[in-house]
């Protein structure tokens, strides 16, 4: 089976939650909607669309190239597994994971095992007797996967489904899900704002800013190779650092006075104004590279997180942030020197188009 849609728009709250959007998502795909945190990305639109939850306003959308534009929810086979735990506070475990088989009305000794056996594969097999009111909140999202999961659906849809989870058990369980999703053959559609979340999962991204599909491709590569600044801001966590410099005949200028030599690597760029990037943890304390970049700053604040400090920094014409492994604890305002390798610079033109990107391996030119 396969998904296509085809000139999609909508407009919702009298905003263009979708532009136009066309792609397809492959049989027993998982694939990823990633948009910015706090932006109206389209995620969720795109996928309230697929499930018939929200007609759109052009375009169509076909299954196996039959469209079911006008189709009801009921009838197209879709799981949809929301952000929220949603569960019937006043059944049981296995009520809940059963209901959808229950209107389907299968034979009760077929929806048992069905029960069991996707209870067993989310480790909640312990909680079958269990309400809702009863169990964690790992627990409660493991219930609402199973409830969707279990129907066999061709179609499984997941909106942010680890969102209201701490860490430690968001990762356990986006582990658990991937492989599940993996063995169902079915398409998997998975939106999420955490570009580590999409990464961690694989599959194909697709890229979403205002409605917009902007890129879509193999999670790595689009890591690796954004098309503009917007690809790239979304697909890293931290973002970018990003300072806007003049390209000029031997030098890239920043401010008034600061800048830094000009490298071969430059010369296939015109002169003049870009946005330049780097990853934060792609700066360093110590040199390490021969064409590493030396910065006097200032700390403005450490953050520790666990075994990582992300470190703010600032001097007159630039403000970093730098992603350093281990603790370390700073006084605010204590002087610092910070190394950026120019081998690991992303270059933007002024309409946000990706010119440059980071080499793989150390310049050595």
């Amino acid at each position: 089976m396969t998904i296509q849609l085809s000139n999609i728009s909508l407009v919702s709250n009298k905003m263009k939650a979708l532009n136009d959007v066309s792609l397809t998502f492959e049989a027993g795909s998982l694939n990823i909607l990633v948009g910015m945190r706090g932006v109206v990305s389209g995620k969720t639109s795109l996928l309230r669309v697929i499930a018939g939850l929200e007609r759109s306003h052009t375009g169509a959308v076909l299954f196996d190239n039959t469209d079911i534009t006008k189709l009801s929810v009921q009838m197209r086979n879709v799981a949809f597994v929301h952000q929220q735990f949603i569960n019937y506070t006043h059944m049981t475990v296995r009520q809940n994971i059963s209901s959808p088989l229950d209107v389907a009305k299968l034979p009760a000794n077929e929806i048992k095992i069905k029960v069991q056996t996707i209870a067993r594969q989310l480790n909640i097999e312990s909680c079958l007797e269990q309400f809702p009111s009863d169990l964690s909140g790992g627990q409660l999202q493991r219930t609402a996967l199973a409830r969707a999961l279990v129907k066999d659906a061709r179609v499984i849809l997941l909106d942010e489904p680890l969102l209201n989870l701490d860490y430690k058990l968001r990762e356990a369980l986006r582990d658990e899900i991937r492989d599940l999703l993996r063995k169902t053959g079915a398409i998997a559609v998975y939106a999420t704002n955490d570009p580590n979340e999409a990464l961690a999962l694989g599959g194909k991204v697709f890229l979403f800013d205002e409605g917009n599909l902007i890129q879509q491709g193999d999670a790595a590569l689009v890591y690796r190779e954004p098309i503009n600044i917007a690809a790239a801001r979304m697909m890293h966590e931290p973002e970018l650092n990003l300072f806007k410099g003049v390209l000029v005949e031997n030098e890239i200028v920043f401010g008034a006075k600061l800048y830094f030599p000009k490298n071969a690597r430059f010369s296939s760029i015109k002169q003049g104004q870009y946005t330049f990037g780097v990853k934060p943890s792609h700066l360093s304390l110590l040199p390490t590279n021969d064409d590493d970049f030396e910065f006097s700053m200032h700390v403005k604040l450490a953050e520790i997180s666990g075994s990582e400090t992300f470190l703010h920094i600032a001097s007159q014409h630039l403000n970093f942030l730098v992603h350093l492994a281990g603790v370390h604890e700073y006084r605010i305002d204590s002087p610092i020197k910070i190394y950026l390798p120019l081998h690991k610079l992303f270059v933007f033109s002024e309409d946000g188009t990706c010119l440059m990107r980071p080499l793989s391996i150390p310049y050595n030119g």
